[in-house]
């Protein structure tokens, strides 16, 4: 057995009960030989065998016993790969690393983002490993700025490096053009040039060409066999060229009879070069939108100190400096205004084209526009912390992180090259063993469908030779299986719709949180704050029974008795109780009877003890007596009738208000009520999803008649109302929901949801505005408008159904025309031609994407421009 040690860094352990807690989830593992954890150094050290359990594995299971082992995470750019194949060399190179827990390599977007220990491997060592695999990392990215220019700077070398070959190789098959021609009629050559032959003539070009395009896929197909063992897509178009350009050299020699098919070779290299950088175009493109995302930041930013002005870099703005932004200014990092008043172009990150007004104590975003006004901004995250980086870290984690449908097409593509080559070799074999057998079923098809002729008249009845033929055959079955387009139908998709959701607001955490969203048929809201703004204004404050108006009149004592002059109305003294108990809570209800009795001015008294009970209500000892305030269960259990409130309480629920009995020293004095305004987009985000056949449901720690109140108002079923539910008690519904086989998206704050959200199969978190980071969510609003939910969905289900456009059109290219080349009815130059051709029309209907807009339905946005036919 051969065994690996992993040194940690172990955080969160305060005793050794937390150490043993460690030894103990990690031991539990198949292959792990030993483990200790030490809590007084946070360290630990494990011995494993890697072929038995990985360290992914060993870090899972400690953060499953709650302590995190420390880790890095780096993006790294990887120039050379040609297709999937190549991505997974890198990948299996890299994890082949001790120290490596987790890499994702994205072949469309020409980066690897790789989670390392760092006390174990170091970042040179990954590039070396990289480099060994045969492929060239883009090194020095340590800083995000740094290495978004580092990769810019790489993809633009490799553009100009990919143009200059396409420039040079149509410059060396130009003199191939009049005998393409010739070939089918349309000129006549001569037999000669300057007294050399026409043979000789394309042998020098021919070999020009081979030196230097077909150079670049023969050093690839070398470098994926002698790293890797591997066949990738270099290898089929340079074991194809070269068997054709070997064979016409061969006729020249004289040493075999037959044609030349120096044109087909110049020809083939001279397309898949072509489409090679038609394909690296396209995915510059593809990353362009977050590099302009990045690009948007400010230069530099005017400090406030001293009461002087400042121009200082972005670079040099600190947590707590005061920043002046002008009108038009970009707003330089993220902040809290503190003095002036003005509306903030939010667009960038949200897609939203309303401005935002903004004022005293609102949070703005770093590159987000003044719009007019002044603003001084405190600064509250810098650097890496700030919202749009945080923001183009998350798309490239998407990015790297591709759906199920991906790794079935990874495996696929792994067997694919060696399958067409297999293919390629027997049909060549075949055709020369049977040669008038499959001529005649050649012939038969080429009769059934007029487009398709035998290459060169067949080799028999006075067509090309035998041997000419199944290099024909065998050239063209290589070279019209593409592995590109099926290795970028997932990413390229993938890569344009996690970029298109950014800017529009939604984050989602990888390329599999995509394809799960398309799956969601049940959608749970929590009410308050998502549904609803989620700011409670205390809205009634009513008298209970008798107490109400004591022989007719309105100021009532809390005995019973009249009030004299000096003494206040009992209506004040309720709210007065009930707000000087809730100053000591933090929870929007208890803030809404504080400010309520503010605007009232009712004053506030003194609290001397206080008792937050979850999900029930509080008790609390004031200057007014002992104040209850809360669920009726919570007076009832102190023997307190609310009886006399029933009326009073049913009423207010119905209205859609949160009421609540208030008692002082144990009697029943009257009913607080608050209420929440629904969001204007509530309604008709439910309607649309119920619309699209979605289930949704709301879960709220209100009773049943205010939650089914709400509920109407937004458009919710009663029976999908789950009313007086504990914080707690959220992800049990949840899952029980998912018990019954529905696949459910939960929609919360991702705080107080966060349970219930890592419960769910998609957990979204809404309103997070510049907290991007939320762990619990799989996707992230930075929003809090339900719509966004319905954006999300929307950009789900278009991303997923690009996908398998994508995936569609290249088995079809491939299980369509692999037949036809072996059955030798297919160019070889054509042949080369349709493989360019299959990989850049991917990209290009990828591409073709990002002009969707989310606040349209996918399914009707595809149908618009045949809308004439439903008329």
């Amino acid at each position: 057995m051969t065994t690996r040690r992993a040194h940690l860094e172990i955080t969160g352990m305060s005793c050794s009960t937390c150490s043993g807690a460690v030894e103990d989830a990690v031991s539990d593992l198949e292959g792990v030989a030993s483990a200790s954890a030490n809590y007084a150094t946070d360290e630990g050290t494990v011995e494993y065998d890697p072929e038995e359990t990985s360290l992914a594995e060993i870090y899972d299971a400690i953060a499953d016993a709650g302590y995190e082992a420390a880790s890095e995470t780096e993006t790294i750019t990887v120039l050379g790969m040609s297709c999937s194949t190549c991505s997974g060399a890198v990948e299996d190179a890299v994890t082949d690393l001790p120290g490596v827990i987790r890499a994702d390599v994205n072949f469309a977007s020409d980066e690897a983002r790789i989670e390392y220990n760092p006390n174990d491997v170091s970042l040179a060592e990954i590039h070396d490993a990289v480099e060994e695999a045969g492929y060239e990392p883009v090194r020095d990215e340590v800083e995000e700025t740094q290495g978004a220019s580092q990769r810019e700077r790489a993809v633009e070398k490799e553009l100009r490096r990919q143009r200059r070959l396409v420039i040079g190789g149509g410059l060396l098959t130009l003199p191939f053009v009049p005998i393409m021609l010739a070939m089918f009629g349309l000129v006549d050559l001569p037999h000669h040039v300057f007294g050399v032959g026409m043979g000789w003539v394309e042998f020098v070009f021919a070999t020009l060409l081979m030196a230097t395009l077909g150079k670049e896929f023969i050093v690839g197909a070398y470098r994926a066999f002698s790293h890797n063992r591997r066949a990738n897509m270099d290898t089929l178009v340079a074991v194809g060229t070269s068997a054709g350009y070997v064979y016409s050299t061969a006729v020249l020699a004289d040493v075999v009879t037959g044609g030349f098919y120096f044109e087909a070779v110049a020809f083939i290299l001279w397309f898949i070069t072509l489409g090679n950088w038609l394909e690296v175009r396209s995915k510059a493109r593809a990353g362009s939108a977050l590099r302009e995302l990045l690009e948007m930041e400010a230069d530099e930013a005017t400090i406030i100190e001293d009461g002087e002005e400042k121009q200082v870099p972005l670079e040099d703005v600190e947590v707590g400096d005061v920043m002046k932004v002008r009108p038009g200014e970009r707003i330089p990092t993220d902040g809290v205004v503190v003095d002036g008043q003005s509306a903030v172009d939010e667009s960038m990150l949200t897609g939203e084209s309303v401005p935002v007004e903004k004022g005293e104590g609102d949070e703005v975003v770093g590159s987000t526009i003044n719009e007019n006004g002044v603003l001084l901004v405190e600064a509250t995250k810098v650097g890496s912390e700030t919202a749009i980086q945080q923001i183009v870290d998350r798309v490239k984690e998407a990015q790297s992180r591709q759906p199920e449908i991906q790794r079935l097409v990874d495996k696929v593509s792994a067997y694919f090259v060696p399958a067409v080559i297999v293919n390629a070799v027997f049909w060549a074999l075949v055709w020369a063993a049977f040669p008038d057998a499959l001529y005649g079923v050649s012939s038969a098809l080429s009769a059934w469908i007029p487009l398709l002729e035998p290459v060169g008249g067949g080799p028999v009845a006075g067509g090309v030779p035998i041997l000419e033929f199944s290099v024909i055959v065998l050239a063209s079955a290589l070279l019209i299986a593409c592995p590109c387009a099926l290795g970028l139908a997932t990413p390229a998709a993938t890569m344009v719709g996690s970029t298109l959701s950014a800017t529009n607001g939604v984050l989602f955490k990888g390329g599999d949180v995509l394809e799960q969203v398309r799956g969601i048929d049940t959608i749970v809201f929590d009410k308050t704050g998502t549904l609803t703004h989620g700011e409670m204004v205390l809205t009634d404050v009513e008298l209970v029974g008798e107490r109400a108006a004591p022989d007719g009149g309105e100021d009532a004592a809390p005995d019973g008795g009249m009030l004299t002059e000096q003494e206040e109305p009992l209506e004040s003294f309720v709210l007065g109780a009930a707000a000087t108990a809730e100053s000591g809570s933090e929870h929007p209800i208890a803030r809404a009877i504080v400010e309520g009795a503010e605007d009232r001015s009712v004053d506030l008294g003194e609290v001397s003890e206080f008792e937050n009970v979850p999900g029930h209500g509080i008790r609390a000892e004031t200057d007014r007596g002992s104040v209850l305030i809360g669920r009726r269960k919570l007076l009832e259990e102190e023997g307190i009738d609310t009886q006399p409130a029933e009326e009073t309480l049913t009423r207010l629920e119905r209205e859609g208000k949160t009421a609540m009995p208030v008692a002082v020293d144990g009697d029943l004095l009257g009913v607080l009520a608050v209420a929440d305004e629904v969001r204007e987009s509530a309604t008709e985000t439910v309607a649309a999803l119920r619309e699209r056949g979605t289930t949704v449901v709301m879960l709220t720690g209100d009773n049943e008649r205010t939650a089914k109140a709400v509920a109407e108002q937004v458009g919710i079923d009663p029976e999908n109302v789950r009313a007086e539910v504990l914080p707690e008690d959220k992800a049990d519904h949840v899952e029980a929901l998912q018990e019954d086989g529905s696949r459910v998206m939960m929609v919360g704050d991702g705080v107080n949801d966060a349970p219930a959200l890592t419960t769910a199969q998609v957990g979204v978190a809404i309103g997070s505005g510049t907290d991007v980071a939320i762990e619990s969510a799989d996707v992230t609003l930075m929003r809090d408008d339900p719509a966004d939910v319905l954006k999300a969905v929307r950009i789900s289900e278009a991303t997923i159904s690009k996908v398998r456009q994508n995936l569609f059109w290249a088995f079809i290219y491939n299980t369509t025309l692999i037949p036809i080349a072996s059955l030798g009815l297919l160019n070889p130059a054509l042949a080369g031609l349709a493989m360019a051709t299959s990989s850049v029309s991917v990209m290009t209907n990828s591409l073709a994407f990002a002009k969707y807009d989310p606040h349209e339905d996918y399914r009707l946005a595809v149908t618009k421009p045949f809308a004439w036919l439903r008329r």
